[in-house]
């Protein structure tokens, strides 16, 4: 199967466990075969946690939720080793990290100490237990969610941390009639109970779409309006931060991959404009300023866009 095949494969099946929701799981999917991370905002109650449940299971792979607390320990994360008498030896015991799927509920209610836990994890793909680098499973995917309305008591995501995730989706509330089918397909059960009768892909065919998107072709027109796009937020007047090269990077490769999920093996400055939003918009910091104005970061992403010559 091609990549768009998988792709719509992938949003088909999700589809019979989560309505609504097409952007989010679509960018689940780009941050799947880019080996990324995606950081979900949304209110309770809009499927985040039953979707990461259903993509560990088309992958055939494990899945593990960490639930930030104050109180959260970064052991409680990655693992720690312990004294067993039996043996007279101390045993590293391994971590919910160590799963294909990692779901880190209300990561910003954890203080920094605890986030940083996530951070090797998620850029390096491994964990340092006592000394020993630990290698964690292929495909990891972290879908980590914050409340975007309570803030009381939860500590703001460092620019490091943020930058190490490839998109930030934004889980909405459903149109009406979605909301209709939400509420009859929990009339006929628990939406839950239908994961188990999606078939996972095969094995190999996250692969082979990598090496599908590894081959689609950038020309150097594309190349240049991404680096001015990354250059563009840094001198833009209603921000403090811009892109970083890492957003530019992740920004090239979320484009060849939308390419790949369209059937094409070639980058347009379509693909690009599509995933400029949600791979800068967690990225860039804004001014007191703009926030007045009423400006957020996707309204700064647009007035980025607009002011750039598309290439022909």
């Amino acid at each position: 199967m091609t990549t768009k095949d998988v792709a719509a494969r992938y949003a088909g099946e999700v589809h019979k466990v989560v309505i609504g929701q097409d952007e989010t799981i679509g960018l689940s999917f780009i941050a799947l075969l880019l080996r990324g991370h995606v950081l979900i905002e949304g209110v309770p109650g809009t499927a985040k946690t039953l979707l990461a449940r259903t993509v560990a299971h088309l992958i055939g792979g494990t899945f593990k939720r960490i639930q930030f607390t104050p109180d959260l320990m970064p052991s409680d994360i990655v693992g720690t080793s312990v004294y067993e008498i039996s043996t007279s030896s101390f045993r590293l015991r391994t971590g919910p990290v160590f799963a294909n799927v990692v779901l880190a509920d209300e990561v910003n209610r954890a203080p920094a100490k605890t986030q940083s836990a996530l951070l090797e994890a998620m850029e390096e793909r491994q964990v340092t237990l006592e000394g020993d680098s630990l290698p964690l499973p292929d495909p990891f995917l972290v879908l980590a969610t914050q409340n975007p309305v309570e803030y009381e008591g939860t500590y703001p995501l460092p620019e490091a941390e943020l930058d190490r995730f490839v998109f930030k989706a934004l889980m909405r509330y459903p149109a009406a009639t979605e909301e209709r089918a939400i509420l009859r397909a929990h009339d006929h059960g628990q939406p839950v109970a239908n994961i188990a009768s999606l078939e996972p892909f095969p094995g190999g065919t996250l692969q082979a779409c990598r090496e599908e998107i590894n081959a689609v072709r950038v020309e150097d027109s594309i190349l240049d309006y991404v680096a001015r796009i990354a250059e563009e937020s840094r001198r833009s007047p209603d921000l403090i931060l811009g892109a970083s090269p890492r957003a530019a990077v992740h920004l090239l490769r979320a484009a060849k991959a939308g390419a790949a999920v369209d059937g094409r093996d070639f980058v347009t400055p379509d693909d690009v404009k599509s995933l400029a939003t949600p791979t800068l918009r967690h990225r860039l910091v804004l001014k007191a300023e703009a926030e007045i104005e009423g400006l957020d970061a996707d309204a700064v992403c647009r007035r980025i866009l607009a002011r750039l010559d598309v290439p022909r």
